[in-house]
């Protein structure tokens, strides 16, 4: 029996309500009641990896706080989401048509995607700079920092290796040109693209950020919803501070900063700027 689904009395909702303020209170992590059950499935994976015997065993061990290991299988059962390159090609058309042409003369241009899981969207970028600017020219000035703080994801992202469900929505000549595929059906990206980009395990809830330069675009789009309002004002403030005066920030093309009292200007869904 899955053990994310053994309990009928409460002890289970109890464990997930547990499981979740320990995710809300160490990662900012939010998950309202209707999605605790999802959460608790996820979750479930991490009891049987360490052999806890229920939710609630697991609980304790989170809130104990003496096993980074199950910490850190909690903090990456219940983060990853599902990305894949070229998602939602509204704001990435702004990215390639708009704001790259407008940095393209810098001699450096610093991109960070924040949660930026498997790496799909900060490759996604580096591919769209090599089109605009030509891949010998991206690949001298374009610096791209791909963040998140699941570990085993940073990894995936460092190995640029994917399965060919996550180039589903990559046209068939972007394919051809920066992907090499491999004898297991999987697909490996050219070493240029890969020499852009940069991956690093990093909690958006801990502050200050540590940069020492800032970026002229920020993509940050799988994980605000995770986040309570409270948070995301935070982080965004976070954000704008990491962000050079006239760059950008790319949220889900649904999220609104309408009501968080923040200075970014809102230039179209999803796209919104720092002003200068």
């Amino acid at each position: 029996m899955n053990p994310a689904l053994a309990s009928k009395d409460g002890e289970g909702l109890t464990a997930n309500r547990r499981l979740g303020n320990w995710l809300d209170r160490h990662c900012g992590l939010h998950f309202a009641e209707p999605d605790l059950e999802i959460m608790g499935q996820r979750l479930g994976r991490v009891v049987e990896q360490f052999s806890l015997g229920s939710l609630d065993f697991l609980a304790d061990e989170v809130e104990r706080g003496t096993r980074d290991d199950v910490k850190a299988a909690v903090i990456h059962a219940a983060s990853t989401n599902h990305t894949y390159f070229f998602r939602e090609m509204d704001t990435l058309n702004v990215f390639r048509d708009r704001i790259l042409p407008s940095l393209e003369s810098q001699p450096e241009i610093r991109i960070w995607s924040a949660a930026a899981s498997t790496g799909d969207e900060a490759y996604t970028c580096a591919i769209l700079a090599a089109e605009v600017m030509d891949l010998a020219l991206a690949t001298e000035r374009v610096k791209i920092l791909g963040t998140d703080i699941s570990g085993p994801v940073i990894n995936i992202a460092e190995s640029g290796t994917y399965r060919a469900s996550s180039l589903e929505y990559v046209p068939k000549v972007i394919k051809a040109r920066y992907f090499e595929p491999l004898t297991d059906g999987r697909y490996a990206l050219i070493d240029e693209i890969m020499q852009m980009c940069t991956f690093r395990r990093m909690n958006l809830k801990m502050r200050p950020y540590p940069f020492q330069k800032r970026f002229d675009v920020v993509f940050c789009r799988n994980v605000l919803y995770y986040f309570q309002p409270g948070t995301q004002r935070e982080v965004l403030a976070s954000i704008y501070e990491a962000t050079q005066p006239n760059g950008w920030l790319l949220t889900d093309v649904s999220f609104t900063l309408r009501d968080l009292g923040l200075p970014w200007v809102t230039v179209s869904s999803g796209v919104h700027r720092k002003p200068a």
